[in-house]
């Protein structure tokens, strides 16, 4: 919770227990969690109740009539009965605990702090490809247009400097991006109030990292109907160990899409009937995401040359370049990795690697996988096995326990923290492991830092390796 937000539980907590205080203690436990309420209560007023503190809210308007006569001196009136007032306190007291248990269960996402010797500055640029009809849209001329989020070695600022919002450049966009997740995920508005209200530990355009170092390129496909903002927490540690990483927004895919210039593309409405419709969508999907990753490379070589202004103009080194997917972007990662020399290394978060036309690739690879609810899916791990198998060099395979598929996201952050949904590892501790994780790997495959990557991984989870090495 918020500061305010403690205040007002307190304060409605003491205005709830103090008809059941003695004489002496009554009035002025009374008048001050009165004032305490309903000053915290106008405060949130102001800058914008979350829906968590409703309950709390309800409480307090209930139990001030009935304290009223208490706080005006006068106490010798009626009161009502115990068997009367003790059912209305009880009920307040569970409405006042279901507020903070949904504040603990919805959290406003609090982001690890990045461990590397780096700050870490963050910035969005945009692009459109002439020579590339969109798919998604019947008009004939229009073409493709991408967005990026990058996350970046920075400079230090000052602790006063503003951090850059989660879901957003802005409040209207963060809505927006809020708006349409909980479209696509059939889950009320409401509940990402503190996903548009949450700040990362990135500062906005930054100045980069002093120096000249070039930093290796992580190029990132979230999963569908999801956005760039998905793996952030995991991005920031990326950056502060010296990578830049860009995650995409894939429109039409992505659940909203906002555009510098105040147009928004949503999820289109695809047609599924079968399951051989849901597979031929989920292979042209990841075409789609392929090529929109591989474009992402290029406009980062633009961003390096300085051909297109950039904070990080010449600090790019896109020779060392990792595509990485989530989810539904594991088919656009492999299929990039497949069709794209440009990418020295594929990674895989927990998502089948969709491709219409197979074929061997010359990348190493490295798939990570959730341990719940494996037998739900008898053919995921046998099919990524297969793609892991077309890696001229070495794939991994590897299968981490505690986790569900939500632990390769940001989502343990604001969900409720129960095993069946985001795993057992807690609100943190999955991102720490994916992401030590994946950093060896690109260490050892971008930066050419020894490492004994089968040992690495064998501590966390299951190991399979596929080829030569």
């Amino acid at each position: 919770m918020t500061p305010i937000e403690a205040v007002l539980v307190v304060g409605a907590f003491a205005l709830v227990s103090a008809r059941w205080l003695p004489p002496r203690f009554r009035r002025r436990v009374a008048i001050g969690a009165a004032a305490v309420s309903v000053a915290s209560a106008a405060v949130l007023a102001v800058v914008g109740p979350r829906w968590q503190m409703v309950p709390v809210l309800v409480a307090v308007v209930v139990v001030l009539p009935f304290t009223a006569r208490t706080i005006m001196g006068k106490p010798g009136g009626r009161r009502a009965r115990w068997w009367l007032a003790g059912p209305g306190s009880a009920a307040c007291v569970l409405a006042i605990v279901a507020g903070v248990g949904a504040a603990i269960a919805f959290p406003v996402p609090d982001f690890p702090t990045p461990t590397g010797e780096y700050a870490v500055g963050t910035t969005v640029v945009e692009w459109t490809e002439p020579d590339r009809p969109e798919t998604w849209t019947t008009d004939p001329d229009d073409v493709r247009a991408l967005q990026t989020q990058i996350w970046y070695p920075a400079e230090a600022s000052p602790d006063e400097v503003e951090r850059a919002p989660y879901l957003g450049r802005s409040e209207a966009e963060a809505n927006a991006v809020a708006e349409g997740v909980g479209d696509f995920l059939g889950i009320p508005r409401f509940i990402f109030d503190g996903q548009v209200m949450a700040r990362t530990n990135s500062v906005p355009d930054a100045p980069v990292a002093s120096g000249t170092e070039r930093f290796p390129v992580v190029v990132f496909s979230p999963g569908g109907g999801m956005g760039r903002f998905t793996n952030a927490a995991w991005a920031e540690e990326l950056a502060s160990h010296g990578y830049v990483v860009a995650a995409l927004d894939h429109p039409y895919d992505s659940t909203a899409v906002v555009f510098a210039d105040g147009r928004t593309v949503h999820r289109a409405r695809f047609t599924v009937r079968s399951d051989g419709d849901a597979r031929r969508l989920s292979e042209e999907l990841a075409a789609v995401k392929s090529r929109d990753l591989g474009s992402a490379l290029t406009h980062l070589g633009r961003l390096d040359s300085g051909e297109v202004q950039s904070v990080l103009a010449g600090r790019l080194d896109t020779d060392r370049a990792a595509v990485v997917g989530m989810s539904a972007g594991v088919g656009g990662a492999f299929q990039a990795a497949r069709t794209d020399g440009r990418f020295s290394a594929v990674l895989a978060l927990d998502g089948r690697p969709y491709d219409g036309d197979p074929g061997p690739y010359d990348q190493p690879a490295l798939a990570l996988t959730n341990q719940f609810g494996l037998e739900d899916n008898p053919t995921y791990l046998p099919e990524l096995g297969r793609m892991l198998e077309r890696s001229t060099t070495t794939g991994y395979l590897l299968t981490i326990p505690g986790t569900a598929h939500p632990t390769f996201t940001d989502a343990p952050l604001w969900m409720p923290p129960l095993p069946s949904l985001v795993g057992s590892l807690g609100r943190t501790e999955g991102n720490r492991i994916i992401t030590e994780v994946t950093m060896g790997f690109l260490d050892a495959e971008l930066r050419d830092r020894p490492t004994d990557l089968p040992g690495l991984f064998s501590e966390h989870g299951e190991l399979t390796v596929y080829g030569a090495g």
